[in-house]
């Protein structure tokens, strides 16, 4: 290999120790900061959905009605803290005179802290990978409403540690039939079947509803015989 061809293969890397070994700092103070908060909570349900989702939408009402609900059966309400769905659950927190909590990330567009966050709840990230061990670490369920890449992103991600036993059985809810039906039978016919890289149990981990009544009494009776306690 000639001398310019050998050039054009080599790749800069500008990363320096320093800057990676600093960086570790501001990790740990995310996960301190994060820890400190959620621990003082109490048992709390995350609700994941799409920024972009406007208010009179049916699925920010349905977001809405779902986390007043859940407020008014005692649980806190964490979202991601910006507008769209998060802001629709966080109003409902708040109109259940319940605790309304946001875990806001740094991005260049879509993500500021909406107005229904409680103050003293209010946390801000700038890594997802902190983030996400915040949601499922002291969530004690999830509902998945109508979302983009980062709600698929969530989605996944808890599914994958309830089926490793990473963390607790933990109820895991999709919210809208029509939304994601069509995500659902994938799974099943080409994961689950066709392939076989998934279980039947491992489906069955999802339930699939369309009602805040069909949401809050799941809830409901899954807590009548197990113990509200952090995942891990």
């Amino acid at each position: 290999m000639n001398d310019s061809l050998k050039n054009l293969k080599e790749r800069d890397w500008t990363e320096t120790r320093a800057h990676s070994s600093w960086q570790i700092f501001k990790i740990m103070a995310e996960f301190v900061e994060g820890f400190e908060k959620l621990a003082k909570i109490g048992p709390c349900i995350s609700i994941f959905g799409s920024a972009r989702t406007k208010p009179g939408n049916r699925y920010y009402d349905l977001a809405q009605e779902i986390a007043t609900r859940l407020a008014e059966e005692g649980f806190g309400i964490i979202t991601g803290g910006g507008p769209g769905v998060m802001e629709a659950a966080n109003k409902g927190a708040q109109a259940a005179h319940g605790k309304s909590v946001g875990a806001n990330i740094s991005l260049p567009h879509e993500q500021n802290p909406n107005h229904f966050i409680d103050p003293e709840k209010s946390l801000n990230f700038d890594y997802f990978f902190v983030r996400k061990v915040m949601f499922t670490k002291y969530s004690q369920g999830f509902v998945m409403m109508p979302g983009g890449f980062g709600t698929m992103d969530e989605f996944f991600e808890v599914a994958t540690l309830i089926q490793t036993k990473k963390m607790e059985e933990t109820p895991m809810v999709l919210v809208g039939r029509e939304y994601w039906s069509g995500l659902l039978d994938w799974i099943r016919t080409v994961m689950m079947e066709k392939e076989n890289n998934i279980n039947p149990q491992d489906l069955g981990l999802l339930k699939l509803f369309d009602t805040a009544d069909e949401v809050v009494e799941y809830f409901r009776v899954f807590y009548t015989t197990n113990k509200l306690r952090p995942n891990f």
